[in-house]
């Protein structure tokens, strides 16, 4: 049955962060509970990023309900990090672009960002430390929706694992979320999931893909279908792009469809 758990209030944590990358002009909503902020010595990447992850999964699991906004997709393994000090067992909804299924021995650039979802299976074991105590989700509790934008090795991961793969469609994510069984839900989103067309200054633009009214569908079907514990926006737009009046919008719309009303500051420039 469904928990329509947009009725309860979310707990805001911002992380202004592109892996190991601070990003100043990160727009912060004057609703958020917290900023996350650390100060990062200087090392190698997956070290930084892994001292960033752990006050992030501190913050997470101090939240009743948290909605995370950050600037990348790694960040969500600190994310389901904190929601597992809490719940044995958690199930993922992620909508993207990409597959976001890279590992370190397939991946054609190394990046990171493409990883983040393979991070949560469990293919990554030995890019970072194990202080989060992140378990792996098994494939069979992750719905990958849209991932339209795929590399030749990530696709045959892909193809090879038991990820559930549907349409970015209301009624397939539905359907999908209804197979998963009673555990709670992640539910993580990258704006790049919207068409492009819509989303100016994108990091990495996937070209034509479900308009912005149909994620939103999309993430009212997941709130009216499943218990979710916890969702992320991932709002990977350029960092000169990243507080436009326009990505804003964005960010107020894909939070309000997860019954999240945000208020913002106001902006020094649109």
């Amino acid at each position: 049955m469904a928990d329509h758990s947009t009725d309860g209030a979310w707990d805001l944590i911002v992380t202004p962060w592109h892996l190991d990358e601070h990003i100043p002009a990160f727009p912060i909503p004057a609703t958020a509970t917290q900023a996350i902020r650390p100060v990062l010595p200087a090392g190698s990447v997956p070290a930084r990023m892994s001292l960033l992850h752990q006050a992030v999964a501190d913050a997470v699991t101090r939240a009743a309900r948290p909605l995370v906004l950050s600037g990348d997709c790694p960040t969500s393994r600190a994310a389901v990090a904190g929601l597992q000090r809490r719940h044995r067992d958690l199930a993922v909804l992620w909508l993207d672009a990409h597959g976001d299924f890279n590992t370190p021995a397939i991946s054609t650039s190394g990046y990171l960002g493409g990883m983040a979802l393979a991070m949560l299976t469990g293919r990554t074991p030995d890019l970072f430390d194990d202080t989060l105590g992140l378990r792996p989700v098994p494939d069979t509790s992750v719905v990958l929706a849209d991932a339209r934008d795929l590399d030749p090795a990530e696709r045959d991961a892909l193809t090879t694992s038991h990820v559930r793969r549907v349409p970015p469609d209301p009624a397939a994510i539905t359907s999908a979320l209804g197979q998963l069984g009673p555990a709670p839900v992640y539910v993580h989103l990258d704006i790049d999931v919207i068409d492009s067309a819509q989303l100016a200054g994108a990091r990495f633009p996937s070209g034509p893909g479900p308009s912005l009214a149909q994620i939103e569908e999309c993430l009212a079907a997941a709130c009216a279908t499943a218990n979710i514990a916890a969702a992320y926006i991932a709002c990977a737009w350029l960092p000169e792009h990243v507080s436009d009046q326009t990505s804003r919008q964005t960010i107020t719309r894909l939070a309000a469809a997860l019954g999240a009303s945000l208020a913002w500051h106001e902006p020094a420039g649109g």
